[in-house]
């Protein structure tokens, strides 16, 4: 039977994962779910390729199933339903890899010795992704194990994009803009040569739009500049983040307001964004269904900084070939597409408004100086390339 690559992205009260099977140079889906609510009323629900359910389990309200537990879960179900597969290792979304890191990393002690050191660079995130490696490690020191990283795909920006206008003993610890999603731009650069060679060896912005928001230049594939910088709460307004503020803000906060650390941290991740300005939700599709003014104000904050850093990212690449939508609201949100393409005319996008109500792939007119298109990510396929990879090579 062909190889399998399992692919885990743990997070603070969950696990998901897919699992990919060899197929020659192609990789397959076999299953994918995820282990929710993992310290109130853990839930398990698997899915073949189908998306037919073919797996599911709850446990009783107050288990404290944690991060080893689901993972343990987890494994005794893939032992029954992987078809025959041999799992030939894990590939995790890891979000940080600091200024080391700039490819997929095998995991030993040491290695996650280091990515431990970066916890601080992204407490809400890190710790998490680290907890199934450790548990990994630990119970199947066999079986290989890869980080891949969200920052690495960035590492390629001029220095200058890197950095911050602070001083220098601050900036060597580690205090610059490394960015973020990276997983997901990786993805689309390595399938746009498919859509638009132009494109693809050209001048393209990259919008990745979802709960959690940024934009990504491209030159001929590479990384040049970003939304997202130090933290995954810059850059554009998101669902519950509040993307880029005047660090004024945040003094104001501690000095006039009386909020500590904590405090404002949880403002800025948790009750801002969408759901901060509208006061009803995060979700875009609630907000684009409402006619309360303040969910129009929300969405209209959104758009407004899409246009904006769309005209800074042009300027970093020197002009513009290409845009790409992409994630949840980039994929299914046509009006979103519409307004932003639509106040994007002085740069050279003309809309077809047929096509983008259909999804594309294509969403700009034949005679467009700068296309536009919708094509769906799929960072789990990526993370699972790149496990694949650095597998074989290790194994030659």
């Amino acid at each position: 039977m062909a190889d399998a690559i399992l692919v885990l992205n743990a997070g603070s009260s969950s696990i998901k994962f897919s699992v990919f099977v060899e197929d020659g140079r192609a990789l397959l889906p076999l299953l994918r779910g995820q282990i929710e609510a993992l310290f109130s009323a853990p839930r398990f629900e698997a899915k073949d390729a189908d998306g037919e359910r073919v797996g599911s389990h709850a446990w009783p309200e107050g288990t404290r199933l944690g991060h080893q537990g689901a993972l343990e879960h987890l494994v005794g179900f893939l032992r029954e339903h992987r078809g025959g597969h041999e799992l030939r290792a894990v590939g995790h979304r890891v979000v940080h890899g600091g200024q080391a890191y700039s490819a997929p990393v095998r995991i030993d002690a040491r290695a996650l010795a280091a990515l431990e050191k970066l916890v601080s660079l992204a407490p809400l995130h890190q710790p998490h992704n680290l907890a199934p490696i450790r548990t990994l490690l630990a119970s199947r020191p066999d079986l290989p194990q890869v980080a891949c990283f969200d920052t690495a795909f960035h590492r390629s920006q001029p220095a200058t994009a890197q950095a911050f206008a602070l001083p220098a003993e601050i900036t060597e610890r580690g205090v610059r803009r490394y960015g973020f999603h990276g997983l997901s731009y990786a993805y689309i650069a390595s399938v746009l040569p498919k859509f638009d060679a132009r494109a693809a060896s050209g001048r393209t912005v990259v919008l990745h739009l979802g709960n959690g928001a940024s934009m990504c230049a491209l030159k001929a594939g590479t990384s040049v500049a970003s939304t997202m910088g130090f933290t995954a709460v810059d850059g554009l307004p998101m669902g519950t983040r509040c993307g880029s503020i005047d660090p004024g803000v945040v003094l104001y906060l501690m000095d006039e307001c009386g909020m500590d650390v904590r405090a404002v941290e949880k403002m800025i991740y948790q009750q801002s964004g969408l759901l901060g300005v509208s006061g009803i939700s995060s979700d875009m599709r609630t907000l684009m269904a409402s006619e309360d003014p303040r969910a129009r104000l929300a969405v209209d904050l959104f758009v407004y900084r899409i246009g904006r850093e769309l005209g800074s990212l042009a300027a970093a690449l020197g002009g513009l070939d290409a845009v790409v939508f992409t994630a949840g609201i980039g994929e299914k949100a046509a009006p979103i597409r519409s307004r932003v393409c639509r106040d994007a005319a002085w740069l050279g996008i003309e809309l077809d408004a047929a096509a983008n109500a259909a999804h594309g792939p294509r969403i700009s007119t034949g005679a467009s100086a700068v296309s536009a298109w919708v094509i769906p990510t799929n960072e789990e396929l990526m993370i699972a390339s790149q496990t694949r990879e650095l597998a074989a090579r290790e194994i030659a």
